[in-house]
Order: C-alpha cells, then structure tokens, then sequence
C-alpha cells in the first residue's frame, strides 16, 4: 500500500507563507495596541462645557453689594427707601476694583438689583432706580462704573438681578415675571460681555409692592419659569456662566461659610423637593456640597462668603473683617476643592471699600503670590510606575508644565499609578496641590500621600475628588526626600499638575 503524502503540508514555500502571515498578525497587534496607547483616552462621565471650563479657570471673584441698604442699615431694604438715601459721596468703581484685583480676583459680579428693588442703572422697567435719585444729579449709572472699572483693569464682570422685588407692584403676577425678564435684557444688551449672570432662590415675603405693605409668596418652582427666563442669558450672554442653587452651570455650595467638604464632586445628580425638576430655592441641598460621584451633570459649586459678617456694609464691622489667615483657609477648602471662591465685598456709604478691607485683600493676594510661587515639584526627579504610549505627549513632563490641560497618562487598563518625586537632599512642605484634566471628566476617585521616613513608607496624607484642583493642606509641615503619590481611578488615569509647597511658617 501506498501512502498518501499531502504536497501541501511538505511544501516548505507553504509552511513559510503561514510564518510570515502569522508574524505580520502579530505586528498588526502589536502595532494597533501601541496605537490605542498613543491616542487621548476616552472622556469618563460628565464633562464640562467650554463656559464652564472660563468659569474653572477664572477660580476667585467678588460680589458687590451696594444701594439704600448701605445708607439705611439694614441688610434686607423692604423696598420703601426713598431714592435720594443713596447718594455716596466719592465713588470710586476704580478703588474697589483695584482692591479685589489685589487680592488675587479675577472678576466682580455686581448687584445690579437687591430684594429691595432699587435698580442701580436707568432702567425703563421700573421708576425706582438710580436716576430718582439726585446722585450724579440723576445722570448716574452705577452698573456702568463698575463695568468701566472691571474693563480697564482687565477683570472679568458679571450681574446679579434680584427675582424677589419687593418694590414692584406687580409682584407675584405673570406681569412681574415679564418686568423681570426685560430688566435682564437690557443687562445683558447694555454692559458688554459677562463671564457670570448670577441668581439664588430668593422667592417672595414681606414687602412694600409699590405701597402696598404685605406679604406675597411665590411657588419658587414654577413661577419664574427658569428655563424660559435662562433662554434670555444664553441668547444674549452666550459665554456667561449661569450660576443658582441648580446651575445650570454652577451650583450653590450649601452655605454662606465660603467652604465645601472635603470631597466635593463636580458632577451631581440634582434632587428636588418633590417631583418636579430641582429648581432655584427649590431643591434638596443635601447633596449640593459634596455633588454626586458619577452624577448625570457636570455643575461645580461655588463658595459664597461675605468678608465681612454681612453681605452689605455696617460701620460697627470695621474691625471684624476675616483676617488673612482665615481668608487662606477658605481658599484652600473652596478653590482647593474643586470650586471657585465668591467673597462679598461691601462699600460704605462713601462709595469705597473701607481701608481695613483694602489692606486684607492686599496682604491675600501677597501671600497667594508667595504660597504658590515656588513649586518645589519642579526641582524633583519625577518618576511614574507607568506612562501612556511611548512618546512625550503624556509622560511626565507635563506634570510640572504651565498647561492645565496637558497631562500625564496611563495606559487604557492601568487604574492604579504612583507618582515619585525623590530630592538630592530633603525638602520641607506643607501643601500638595494636584490637579486633573477636567476636559476628560473627573476620574480619579482617591489619592494617597506619603513620605519615605525611617526606611519606609508613611502615609501622611489622603484625599478624594481631584477634579479641577485639589488642595491637600498638611496641619503641619513635613521633611522628606522621597513624596509618593497612590492614585487609584475607576478608569485610566490623567493628572494634569502635581505642586509641592511650602507656607511662610506665618502666616
């Protein structure tokens, strides 16, 4: 018998063929891995808009309050002040400008219009604004002065209109909700670009209403029709952040203390205080100061505190205005956690900011300049347990850059990462500032710090929710010449900037 020899099996041109074939398979996976580790990862969760990524980048601004409320000592006007009660004697936009801009301030939102409802510009809505009184002989325009002094020193401006008007007979009607509506027009037409248009969920009570002195309450979640009111914002201010208990794009924190937990998610999901959709003074605040991991927006919050006890000003707090010291205390727990910082500013009844006011922002801002003026970072050899890809586009050098948005990257299935940072000779510190690619999401849910002391690892720090900044405030300084960062994330790991510093040992 014969036996059968398949040609194709012995053929050795065949048997090359398949070793060539399955040597170019393997490039073309090789070669396509590499590829996917070389590309941007994918955004995780909610992210934010081009608005809000001005508003994260603007970090710190201030909030005017100014009107008859100064003049007449109160801190809520019922709306019956006469007109001529305001009448500052020297004004100056430019000085309270200047001040905040001293401290470090990127912006100025004015109060266009209190609860009282006196309107500072010569609106045609309303007869109870700024030219019935004899300021500026009638011709003033305080809206104007401000929006002038914010141009010339290169600060951003923003508007907040009061929806509660206690001076406006309409009130409580669908007639005071279209005044209302028209006041914001002719903000948004008149006053050039605004980076915030702001509200709060002030809903109605006592009030003069055009001399009828009563109370009147509105449903706070469907009387200002917010959604159809906000068109007016996106059409005219199309770059203005809108700011609310429920954004749309910036949140309350939960309180009026300019701090927020320490893990304060930039994503939430918004509950309401019943069925309907959560709006202003119409929501469930339990969640607005920590946010929701994985939430369905993107909404950051935003740390309102007056710098002095009250929003408007009172002679007999002259001598209680936050000291330095706990003005860098609130930075830390408000910009340092992911938000932005709104501190009320309060002239008096001359038209400017009183000199002890003046003097704490300016010493602020010197010590913001001297905190982070020396990022210690930068001097370290920085070492990572792994980089995305093999090119520099997300290896470690854009941890210490300039960039905000360049970052440093893990590969698709590493979720867990160490960042070293080793010295020649040991360091002191007390601050680790870190920060994500926001454009990305928020995606990494813990970090841990630690310093190799006594030939071992201690872990002196941890912290949660990085997102756009995050502040890790040591309650004493440290010496190390090895800093080690754990990061552990639900997804592949982008970090953006990584800062070590050290406070003047006063502050």
């Amino acid at each position: 018998m014969i036996a059968y020899i398949d040609p194709i099996i012995f053929n050795p041109h065949m048997n090359l063929i398949k070793k060539n074939l399955l040597t170019l398979m393997t490039s073309l996976f090789v070669s396509f891995h590499a590829q996917a580790q070389s590309t941007p990862p994918k955004p995780y969760g909610a992210i934010p808009t081009a608005r809000q990524l001005k508003w994260h980048e603007t970090e710190m601004y201030c909030l005017i309050h100014f009107g008859p409320i100064t003049f007449t000592g109160e801190q809520r006007g019922f709306g019956d002040a006469d007109p001529n009660v305001f009448n500052p004697s020297k004004l100056d936009a430019g000085q309270i400008v200047k001040a905040a801009k001293a401290g470090g301030f990127r912006g100025i939102i004015l109060v266009a219009k209190h609860h009282d409802g006196f309107h500072m510009w010569p609106t045609k809505v309303s007869k109870y604004n700024i030219s019935a009184s004899s300021w500026r002989n009638g011709k003033g325009d305080v809206v104007k002065e401000f929006q002038m002094a914010c141009k010339k020193e290169g600060l951003k401006f923003g508007l907040y209109n009061s929806p509660w008007d206690r001076n406006n007979l309409n009130y409580g009607s669908a007639a005071y909700v279209d005044d209302y509506r028209n006041e914001l027009k002719e903000l948004y037409s008149n006053y050039g670009p605004l980076f915030m248009s702001w509200h709060d969920g002030a809903n109605g009570g006592d009030g003069f209403y055009g001399g009828k002195k009563e109370q009147r309450k509105v449903d706070p979640g469907s009387y200002y029709d917010w959604l159809n009111t906000w068109k007016i914002t996106r059409k005219l201010q199309p770059d203005a952040a809108i700011f609310s208990d429920a954004g749309l794009d910036v949140r309350w924190v939960g309180n009026e203390e300019g701090f927020a937990p320490e893990t304060s998610w930039s994503t939430i999901t918004l509950k309401s205080t019943d069925t309907r959709p959560a709006m202003p003074g119409f929501i469930d605040t339990k969640n607005l100061g920590s946010g929701t991991r994985n939430g369905k927006k993107w909404i950051p919050f935003e740390a309102d505190v007056p710098l002095r006890p009250n929003w408007f000003y009172d002679a007999d707090d002259d001598d209680n205005v936050k000291s330095v010291e706990k003005l860098f205390e609130i930075y830390c727990t408000s910009v340092g956690r992911g938000g932005g910082l709104d501190l009320g500013l309060s002239p008096n009844k001359e038209g400017l900011l009183h000199q002890n006011d003046v003097e704490v922002l300016s010493k602020f801002g010197i010590l913001l300049k001297e905190v982070f003026a020396n990022n210690l970072a930068k001097k370290a050899k920085i070492s990572v347990s792994d980089t995305r890809g093999a090119g520099k586009q997300f290896d470690i050098s854009k941890l210490t850059d300039t960039d905000r948005y360049s970052y440093w990257a893990t590969k698709n299935n590493i979720h867990k990462a160490s960042v070293q940072l080793s010295y020649s000779k040991p360091i002191q510190f007390s601050i680790i500032q870190l920060r994500e690619n926001i454009k990305l999401g928020q995606r990494i849910d813990n970090v841990k710090v630690q310093i190799f002391n006594n030939n071992q690892w201690e872990e002196i720090a941890e912290a949660t929710s990085i997102g756009a900044n995050k502040i890790i405030r040591l309650k004493s300084a440290q010496t190390a010449d090895k800093i080690r960062i754990l990061i552990s994330a639900p997804v592949s790991i982008t970090l953006s900037d990584v800062g070590i510093y050290q406070e003047p040992i006063k502050i």
